[in-house]
């Protein structure tokens, strides 16, 4: 069997501003409405982020997203342009900067909701 992983729900308390920026840093279409409650915002591999809104607490999460070289250029872009906070490490030590583990490039930020996102040009090895 090829298990692939097909969508997961990620809960904000706005989704339409969510989805929109993430979609806005990365490039991608418009978020979109789907089954009634949800904002949709799909992947190159056909995966499917959906945001729900919700008025409870929210857990922060990670997601990591895997573009190219110049995908990377236009949203470090976008981070700088939005003055947005942006660190080379998980542990926010390097504040900044990108790092360039496993021969490529990576860099973390934040949503508007504190989910921990990751954009990186290569996978890190053992992750393959």
């Amino acid at each position: 069997m090829a298990v692939q992983l097909n969508h997961t729900i990620i809960l904000t308390h706005d989704k339409v501003r969510a989805a929109r920026f993430l979609a806005d840093i990365l490039g991608l279409p418009e978020p979109k409405p789907a089954y009634g409650f949800f904002l949709a915002v799909r992947l190159a591999n056909d995966v499917t982020l959906l945001y729900e809104g919700t008025d409870g607490e929210i857990t922060s999460q990670h997601y990591a997203f895997l573009v190219t070289e110049a995908e990377f250029d236009e949203i470090l872009a976008q981070l700088r342009t939005r003055h947005l906070e942006m660190w080379a490490d998980p542990a926010k030590a390097t504040p900044g900067e990108i790092n360039t583990n496993d021969g490529g490039r990576g860099v973390y930020f934040h949503d508007p909701d504190g989910h921990f996102l990751e954009v990186v040009t290569r996978p890190y090895s053992g992750l393959e």
